[in-house]
């Protein structure tokens, strides 16, 4: 259904750092990068799925109240490494790991980026 998601950011180079430690650890990797925009994919695909980006109309980027990217973890321990990255590298905590009450097998783990974004790491494998 989604073709792809942007985020926005006031600080490409932080966001660059930030991005570039977090989202390796659930299998995408920068492919492309500008001043004005970054582009993560997982190894093989033919397109970026994730840019982070300055607004287009120059205006200082803020993120929505009730926005939230989920990202597909295949293991547990996937969720786990993602959060303690994220805060690591300068994210905020939204949730900790843990089963969440969607379904037996949903384990997610929340938090914001450096500019507030929103985002999860879920694995719907059972362990």
């Amino acid at each position: 259904m989604l073709l792809y998601v942007t985020l926005g950011t006031n600080d490409i180079d932080q966001a660059r750092r930030f991005y570039d430690v977090v989202l390796p650890l659930l299998g995408y990797r920068r492919q492309r990068h500008s001043e004005e925009e970054i582009g993560y994919a997982a190894d093989g695909d033919i397109r970026c799925r994730l840019w982070i980006v300055t607004p287009f109309n120059r205006r200082r980027a803020s993120n929505g109240n009730g926005s939230m990217v989920a990202l597909v973890a295949e293991k547990r321990a996937d969720v786990d490494a993602f959060h303690a990255a994220a805060i690591a590298a300068g994210g905020v905590d939204e949730g900790k790991p843990g089963l969440r009450p969607f379904h037996a097998n949903f384990y997610a783990a929340y938090v914001r980026d450096p500019d507030g974004n929103k985002l999860s790491a879920v694995c719907e494998n059972p362990e």
